[in-house]
């Protein structure tokens, strides 16, 4: 099995054995690991993402002479072998250990994601007691021995069929404090030493948290790895725990920061750990619900693959980390006597249905996207990139996303969301865009939170008299429909060339089109991002407001995309278009709500071949027009040939 295919899928889970917790490589019971890998694989579990635990592989400690010198290494407290164990600081017990757990993987059919340097675990730090109150990620002495651990694991073990693919470690980007150079640097010499012994398999980054303006970024994380990854949660990531786990808010949680490390990194992405982090978040049927829907949008956006955290429950463990904190122990995909929760038949039965997909197209090919989102300086940039992603798919939109002073792709659509600050966007990167809608004709949409531009006037088309702190909120009609929008400042604004297409309750301009050369700049006053990511209810519910109006109203019409729909719950149901070749498409639909919803999309003289769906459906076959039914929470597949 290879894994990280573009247009395939695998699903996993992270391991630590039933039994133990991270005390299973000191607690080592091999018959209770072969039971679990039998339970895993019955469940189509096909990949393990798996811990060596830095502590117990390479236990070093610092002997000491008078006045504290440093005088010896030691493996605890016996003298380094002459051994290429002893030269790498590594316990050659739990090398054993580690080699026979390969091979009962192999022998169920797993396949490994190795976690190398893994000091920090569920909220404990389990570094070798050598390098205690050390700076684990900077400290010379400390990536000595990191480089010698790496060497010898790599170089011990690349030949066991199991393991599939290198992790720098888990989340180390919790280790310690680290610059963006030294983060650029640590990174590399653990990437490079992976790759000395073993050029061909893949090196996943193995961190969270990345952002285009901090110390760890997935430019850099890009440069350097081959494959980037998530690690979702939604209550660990800011904005993110505001709606139900089976509401569309959430749900597009695990894809839209995906998407975004994918196409901000140049390199393809999976979700390598996400969960619910137990029974206090949503029940377990709520949770299956969430992960079959998760699971759907993240194959229809090539997000290669996803891993639960993870196997098994921790709750009777008392030891630490499971004694300190609630929400590492009840997560498992199986219950402390070993039967499946429903999230593991979820799993099951999505695999199930991607393999009969397979037998009609063998990859679904990659989605066609509609624009990009250019994050900004000064701005929350996840908050920008998940609000637009939200809205953007509520509106029947698929985007990507750029970082500002990067080189843009080029587009026939631009995002600038809720611009922060006076120094948002250089100049010379405005201009850039400018040019490509003045003089290619892309259409530039921008929204303002609190920030201020030159030039402005000149290409939205709307002048500025005043402007001041909100008190209150505006009564905002657009179309039809009107509802209260909020912002920080209030600007007084005038039309010069540029069309109103929403006014606030004095009928002053707040959402506007101007033609600017070939192309077309729209203008929001409102910071509609904001709004969609960080406040509860915005996206769906009783208290949804109706922000995704404001991109549906821009009426962005992609040549490339041939099915688009013509009624029903498009708001709710996400549409992907997936081109093979000219007489061939796949639609992947993706229900984001626990309602029941149906779209119809024509098709144009096109045929359905295959109809794939996740859970029972409904679908309507007519001559001109598809009709698709969903019950909440799933998704199908669709495949139409000329």
């Amino acid at each position: 099995m290879k894994i990280f295919e573009s247009g395939k899928f695998f699903t996993g889970c992270n391991y630590w054995a039933s039994h133990a917790g991270t005390n299973m490589w000191s607690d080592w019971r091999p018959d209770v690991i072969e039971a679990d890998f039998a339970r895993l694989a019955e469940a189509k579990i096909g990949v393990l993402r798996i811990f060596p635990l830095w502590s117990d592989f390479q236990p070093l400690r610092i002997h000491r002479g008078g006045g504290g010198w440093e005088r010896e290494y030691r493996l605890r407290e016996d003298p380094l072998p002459f051994t290429e164990a002893g030269r790498a600081g590594v316990d050659e017990v739990m090398a054993e250990r580690f080699g026979v757990f390969c091979d009962l993987a192999e022998k169920y059919g797993l396949k490994l994601i190795v976690g190398l340097v893994t000091g920090w675990m569920s909220g404990r730090m389990h570094m070798p007691e050598a390098f205690a109150g050390k700076n684990l990620l900077t400290d010379p002495a400390v990536i000595r021995w990191q480089v010698r651990f790496v060497r010898y694991m790599v170089k011990n073990f690349k030949d066991k069929p199991a393991v599939a693919a290198w992790d720098l470690g888990n989340e180390c980007n919790c280790m310690g404090g680290a610059d963006r150079n030294a983060a650029y640097l640590w990174t590399t010499v653990i990437t490079d030493t992976i790759k000395l012994e073993d050029p061909d398999k893949p090196v996943v980054s193995g961190l969270h948290g990345l952002k285009p303006d901090g110390n760890w970024t997935p430019e850099d994380q890009g440069e350097i790895l081959d494959i980037l990854c998530t690690h979702p949660y939604p209550l660990f990531t800011p904005h993110c725990d505001t709606d139900p786990l089976n509401q569309m808010k959430s749900i597009l949680h695990s894809t839209a920061e995906s998407v975004m490390y994918e196409t901000l990194g140049g390199k393809p992405c999976f979700i390598e750990e996400a969960g619910t982090l137990g029974p206090m978040i949503a029940d377990e049927d709520i949770a299956a619900d969430y992960i079959r829907t998760a699971l759907i949008s993240a194959w229809a956006h090539d997000l290669r693959g996803f891993v639960w955290w993870c196997a098994n429950e921790q709750s009777e463990l008392t030891h630490t980390p499971y004694d300190w904190d609630a929400v590492e122990r009840e997560l498992g995909l199986f219950r402390l006597d070993g039967s499946p929760k429903p999230v593991a038949g979820a799993f099951a039965d999505f695999m199930g249905s991607i393999g009969q997909f397979e037998t009609v197209l063998d990859k679904l090919p990659p989605r066609i996207t509609d624009g990009v989102c250019v994050l900004t300086a000064g701005q929350d940039n996840w908050a920008a990139a998940y609000g637009t992603f939200l809205l953007a798919k509520q509106a029947g939109l698929d985007i990507t996303f750029a970082w500002c002073h990067d080189e843009i792709p080029v587009s026939p659509v631009y995002f600038l969301p809720s611009l922060t600050g006076n120094a948002a966007i250089e100049g010379h990167e405005l201009a850039e865009l400018l040019r490509r809608v003045h003089d290619d004709g892309a259409v530039l949409y921008l929204s303002i939170n609190d920030s201020l531009m030159s030039p402005f006037a000149q290409f939205t088309g709307v002048k500025v008299k005043t402007r001041c702190r909100r008190t209150v909120s505006d009564t905002v009609k657009l179309g039809e429909q009107t509802f209260s929008q909020w912002s920080p400042i209030r600007m007084q604004m005038e039309a010069t060339t540029a069309k109103t297409l929403a006014a606030d309750g004095e009928g002053r301009p707040v959402f506007t089109v101007n033609d600017y050369g070939k192309g077309k700049v729209y203008f929001c006053a409102y910071p509609l991002e904001l709004d969609a990511a960080c406040k509860p209810g915005v996206i769906s519910g009783q208290t949804a407001l109706p922000c995704f109006r404001f991109y549906e109203a821009m009426a962005l019409k992609n040549p490339a995309k041939l099915f688009v729909p013509a009624d029903g719950d498009t708001q709710y149901i996400g549409i992907t278009e997936h081109p093979l070749d000219e007489t061939c498409r796949a639609l992947v639909f993706v229900n984001y709500t626990p309602e029941e919803r149906t779209v119809t999309v024509p098709l144009n003289g096109w045929q359905v071949r295959y109809l794939q769906y996740f859970t029972n459906g409904n679908v309507i076959k007519g001559k001109d027009e598809l009709t698709v039914t969903l019950p909440g929470n799933t998704g199908a597949a669709a495949v139409l040939r000329k």
